[in-house]
């Protein structure tokens, strides 16, 4: 494979369900795409793109033999998606990456490694691939070895890289319970930094990969850094029980971030970082100062349970499911995945807050479409 130069995804290539398959199938991945804009899900039989807003089924695909996609990684809105096999019976073998063209409707490279594939993460110029222990970074256009890097036992695939133009930002877990490593390329620096005590679960990068959100085992208080000099800016406590931290997301200005536990609950958060401080990795490149924390004067002073910030809005969905966040496109809004195909796009106040969002929309994406 020489070249990959991805066209965009159109829906002239949705295809109606194989008529042997009437059944629901059974979800064993979910993820947006960088942009939230879309996301995929990969089932027992195969995969499907969706549309976040308006809701819509763009295609699918379901494989006549075994059929099982256990992660799908899309890049934007293009035809070219990484594709690992999954559940009784993969499609694909759990130790290879496949490279999907979908305007070709087939592979068009594999990357083959010695264990299995914890996840994918895409950027338009690199493909970085998540085993246990090891990160591997390949050259999207050639498939070639860019770098690898070994980190602590890494069950859940935790990576991010930011999706901007330029320079890669990567993050991932370091070599000790509760660090995080991080690449700046563009500065061609490694920092390492102590997010937590406890086992890192979730993380969650800026799409300019300025900031930096962690959540550990226990599930209580969600920290953002700076990743530029590994700088703690602001911390936002979720709950005072513990609880198991599903995903994060920045809002595409990072005003705000979004999390989902297994207690059913999806908050939204105001993050206190002033837009005129905010500066790209590039500005960062040329020596401007760093973020600061408008509460950095008050560091040490109150106990973390009162500094730390709280939720300035929450949806109370099935306690115990996995839920996936995304920021919508439209103003103040959130779109909800669940593990059993439920979708929602809920509008919240920033300002005066609530106990309860407004659902605008609600649908199984499993049977809405069939």
């Amino acid at each position: 494979m020489t070249t990959l130069s991805p066209p965009p995804i159109t829906d002239s290539h949705t295809s109606p369900p194989s008529s042997s398959h009437h059944q629901t199938p059974n979800l064993l991945h979910l993820s947006f795409n960088q942009d939230a804009a879309c996301f995929a899900a990969g089932t027992d039989r195969g995969f499907r793109i969706y549309n976040s807003d308006p809701f819509r089924e763009i295609f699918r695909r379901d494989f006549d033999t075994g059929g099982g996609i256990g992660v799908v990684q899309m890049l934007f809105r293009c035809n070219i998606l990484a594709l690992v096999g999954g559940g009784p019976e993969p499609q694909y073998p759990l130790n290879k990456v496949m490279i999907w063209d979908d305007h070709q409707s087939r592979c068009i490279g594999e990357l083959s490694f010695r264990s299995e594939v914890k996840s994918v993460r895409l950027r338009r110029d690199r493909i970085v691939v998540v085993l246990l222990e090891k990160i591997y970074v390949y050259n999207f256009a050639d498939l070639k070895l860019l770098q690898q890097i070994d980190t602590v036992t890494n069950p859940k695939g935790l990576c991010e890289v930011s999706h901007v133009a330029g320079s890669m930002v990567l993050v991932c877990l370091g070599l000790r319970k509760g660090q995080i490593r991080v690449e700046h390329y563009g500065l061609k620096q490694t920092k390492f930094v102590m997010a937590h005590d406890s086992r890192i679960v979730c993380v969650a990068l800026t799409h300019d990969g300025r900031l930096l959100a962690t959540a550990s085992s226990k599930g209580t208080l969600i920290r953002i850094f700076n990743t530029v000099d590994g700088s703690l800016i602001q911390e936002v406590r979720r709950g005072a029980d513990r609880a198991d931290i599903y995903s994060l997301a920045f809002s595409p200005t990072a005003e705000r971030l979004g999390v989902s536990s297994d207690r059913g609950t999806v908050h939204v958060f105001n993050l206190k970082v002033d837009s005129g401080l905010m500066q790209t990795v590039s500005d960062q490149n040329n020596g401007s100062p760093p973020l600061v924390s408008h509460l950095s004067f008050m560091k040490g002073v109150l106990p973390k349970y009162f500094s730390s910030e709280w939720s300035v809005a929450r949806i109370h969905l099935n306690e115990g499911l996995q839920y996936v966040v995304g920021f919508g496109h439209q103003k103040n809004t959130v779109v909800i995945l669940g593990m059993d195909g439920s979708f929602y796009r809920c509008q919240f106040d920033p300002v005066a807050g609530g106990e309860k969002m407004t659902v605008l929309e609600c649908h199984n994406f499993l049977t809405a479409c069939s």
